[in-house]
């Protein structure tokens, strides 16, 4: 009898693998119950990475929300009240100071029977008129559904768009040294043709319409675009004076220099008719309204709300990396 091991082995001698019981191929699938083993772990590592991070975040918004709202006393808005929205910062989309916070804050203020007057208190060096004309709209607007006062109270700075919401109030009260009035419009940018052409740089910019890119940088502006930008801006700075004069009226002191721009002390804008007195909030809540206690009714975006819109972008960004992942089928 031949040895099996020895090189003259019978071919139907028995493998190893078949004299141990095992089946052809065992390796194989030994190696992908391994592989799945483990793909099966980091599945539930990853998804016990995620649960504990939203767990975390769940947690910090718990807290924050605890902070924020049920740490502070609430003031009971059925008493008599001064009721306070604060229009500070940019006045932009998006911000604190944006037409849909104010004007939400505005709103739940006339709406409480308990509030006997409003006061906007501002602090801002302007932004987009299309924000300040939509409060500014709105103010108006529930002033004489409501029939209740409004005041507008200038802390360091109320310019440009922020005045342009202030002259909806009743009156305007200032410090003697705050910033008040540029009462104008601008549009901005740069232009740097002249440096590529000195660099040997050429602009490569193809549009559908002679006029597509004339705010482009790096295009020379033509003069009949330099107008049709001139005419625009007067159109609003029109707007804007008419607002002011209707909002002031006969408060306003005739000069030449009113509506040019320029800025000035509060004392300054008392003179011009620009404002009515100098005094503050509690001046205000205590000697106009009558109503020393103040409520704040300003709508902003919390700490919570903050985490949670990135919280959602960092999801919705990978979401879309995760569905650019996935092939297709074209």
């Amino acid at each position: 009898m031949s040895d099996p091991m020895t090189p003259g082995a019978s071919p139907q001698d028995p493998s190893p693998s078949a004299a141990a019981g095992l089946q052809p191929g065992w390796e194989r699938q030994a190696m992908e119950r391994l592989m799945f083993a483990t793909l099966a772990e980091q599945r539930k590592a990853r998804r016990w990475r995620n649960f504990t991070r939203l767990a975390w975040l769940a947690f910090l918004v718990f807290l924050t929300w605890t902070f924020l709202y049920r740490g502070a006393p609430k003031a009971d808005k059925t008493l008599p009240h001064t009721a306070v929205v604060e229009i500070k910062g940019e006045i932009a989309d998006g911000a604190d100071a944006s037409a849909e916070f104010v004007v939400a804050a505005v709103r739940a203020a006339f709406e409480d029977e308990g509030a006997k007057g409003i006061v906007l208190l501002i602090n801002s060096p302007g932004g987009s008129p299309v924000q300040a004309g939509i409060i500014n709209d709105e103010v108006r607007r529930l002033r004489a559904k409501y029939n209740k006062p409004v005041y507008a109270v200038v802390e360091e700075t109320c310019a440009s768009a922020a005045y342009y919401i202030a002259s909806a109030a009743d009156k305007i009260y200032v410090d003697k040294a705050s910033i008040v009035g540029s009462i104008g419009v601008l549009m901005d940018g740069f232009g740097f043709t002249g440096l590529m052409e000195k660099l040997g740089v050429e602009r490569r910019l193809l549009t559908a319409g002679e006029n597509k890119g004339f705010l482009d940088p790096f295009t020379p502006m033509t003069d009949k675009q330099r107008a049709y930008a001139q005419t625009m801006l007067e159109q609003i700075h029109k707007q804007f004076i008419d607002v002011v004069k209707a909002g002031r009226g006969k408060r306003l002191k005739d000069s030449p220099e009113l509506f040019s721009g320029l800025f000035w002390t509060g004392q300054q804008a008392v003179d011009m008719g620009l404002a009515d007195q100098l005094a503050n909030l509690d001046f205000v809540a205590r000697e106009v309204i009558k109503a020393e206690e103040l409520v704040d009714y300003t709508r902003r975006e919390n700490v919570a709300e903050r985490l949670a819109k990135r919280f959602g972008a960092a999801i919705g960004e990978g979401a879309v990396r995760a569905m650019r992942s996935v092939p297709s089928v074209r």
